[in-house]
């Protein structure tokens, strides 16, 4: 359990009120979202829903900002976002904590990502002062000898963000740093599991000086659509589910968009892998988070001739997880987000053993915990198999060809990370060109991902990379110039 300092602290506070960052001004609602602890049960925030006339005025403040973020100089950009990274390391721990009430992330979990967040901060500030453009050669051919052309790239615009509830800050990050690093401006729809999180991410910006216009934020279930249709919106970038992601892709028109959607998070273990380790990452990787991240290891394909001592340790590794209070820093598995995705998980688990899939272990349910489910027997049609489950459990299948494992990765409709255990280099090289995913993480699961990777999906799972470089590249568009002389 948590101290009994924490719980004393917890018990006597009042929710606290969210506000709408717009423009100069901390804007409050006309109506109110309650947000619960889904290990306790209290209310940690409330967050006020944006009118029509709210979210008309963030994109307003934000066109307006335009110029000036514009014609801000990169090292100024850059100094900016290093200060934000400053104060965060101050804020890092309450932060953390604001996150594991607000998601039931366990503790340790969230004190890990406000360290990534601000790496996230650091290297798109780093990446300010590099955007670079290009010399286009002329002398290929007589129109063009003796004439000059370069491209340059300039801000985009307006940027919409829209981030999920599963890394609330780091993501919330990844939209805000690297537009702000390229002299965009920002209006924001963060996710209603956790407003509070980003609110105190986005007190960070101000406190560091962010011009006004350059960063707004707006709340609401009714503010994502009507954001990613409004024409002042010029670039569109989302993280969250493939359902909509493809309604924000058919919303918006010619405008480019950045979309980093869902997967099934498959990793292979070959028979010359290193099966006690693997095993333990594939086990971690599994309940990490309590399985809610798009990249988590739902999926793993075991070559039969170690099926069985895998399979004991990968039961040995998670047994070995401590689930329990998310503000516990010994807990290794907190809540789901919420009751509802835990019954959903539950209700995935109970189709697969009824349609004939063991259940080696987990799988009961506990309010909005359920503890951390291994599956065997499954088969491709089964929901934990071919849909994202975004729970703690993971399926374990055997496989005797690995090229079939390959085929069948690749026929799935997901694409992000792709893991593959091996000491041979002629598999690995084999799965790097037969693996159709954005990303195969070799020695490693599906999960691994630092923050400066070119990260992102195919198919079903995105369009385009994230990590303050290439968003970057995509936050600002290309102009050619050419001299005749």
């Amino acid at each position: 359990m948590a101290t009994g300092a924490v719980q004393q602290r917890i018990q006597a506070s009042e929710p606290s009120a969210v506000r709408m960052r717009i423009g100069s001004e901390w804007r409050n609602g006309s109506d109110w979202d309650e947000v619960r602890d889904p290990y306790r049960g209290g209310v940690v925030a409330i967050a006020p829903r944006a009118t029509p006339a709210d979210l008309h005025a963030a994109i307003a403040a934000a066109a307006a900002a335009k110029p000036a973020a514009a014609a801000m100089p990169g090292y100024e950009r850059a100094a900016l976002l290093r200060r934000a990274a400053e104060l965060l390391r101050e804020r890092g721990d309450e932060i953390a904590e604001v996150m594991t009430r607000e998601t039931g992330k366990a503790l340790k979990d969230s004190r890990a990502e406000a360290v990534r967040t601000l790496d996230t901060l650091q290297l798109s500030a780093e990446e300010a002062v590099r955007i670079e453009g290009e010399h286009v050669p002329l002398d290929a051919t007589p129109m063009g000898a003796g004439k000059i052309a370069m491209l340059l790239r300039f801000p985009v615009g307006v940027v919409a963000g829209i981030t999920p509830f599963n890394a609330p800050l780091n993501l919330a990050s990844h939209k805000i740093a690297p537009a702000i690093a390229a002299g965009n401006t920002v209006v924001l729809k963060p996710p209603p599991q956790a407003p509070l999180t980003v609110h105190k991410l986005v007190e960070v910006f101000v406190d560091a000086g962010t011009p006004p216009g350059m960063l707004n934020v707006v709340y609401g279930h009714d503010a994502g659509p009507a954001l990613v249709r409004d024409p002042r919106v010029d670039f569109i970038s989302f993280t969250g589910s493939t359902r909509v992601g493809a309604e924000i892709r058919a919303a918006s028109g010619l405008r480019r968009v950045a979309l980093e959607l869902g997967g099934a998070g498959p990793t292979i273990v070959h028979h010359d892998a290193p099966l006690e380790e693997a095993a333990t990452l594939c086990a971690r990787n599994a309940m990490r988070l309590a399985g809610q991240s798009c990249i988590s290891v739902q999926n793993i394909y075991v070559h039969a001739s170690v099926a069985p001592a895998f399979i004991d340790s990968v039961l040995r590794a998670v047994a070995a997880l401590k689930v329990g209070d998310p503000l516990d820093l010994d807990t290794d598995v907190g809540t789901l987000v919420d009751e509802h995705a835990a019954r959903r998980v539950e209700s995935w688990i109970g189709e697969a053993v009824a349609a004939g899939a063991t259940l080696l272990r987990g799988g009961s349910r506990r309010g909005a915990q359920i503890d951390p489910a291994v599956l065997t027997g499954v088969n491709a049609d089964m929901k934990v198999v071919c849909e994202e489950v975004f729970g703690p459990t993971v399926t374990v299948q055997t496989y005797e060809d690995v090229e079939t494992v390959f085929e069948t990765v690749s026929r799935s409709r997901f694409g992000l990370h792709c893991g593959v255990f091996t000491a041979s280099l002629p598999l690995a090289i084999r799965a790097v060109r037969a693996l159709r995913t954005g990303g195969v993480i070799l020695n490693g699961t599906s999960t691994w991902r630092t923050d400066q990777l070119p990260y992102g999906g195919v198919k079903d799972s995105g369009i385009g990379r994230e990590g303050p470089r290439y968003s970057m590249r995509d936050m600002t568009q290309e102009r050619l110039v050419v001299f005749n002389l």
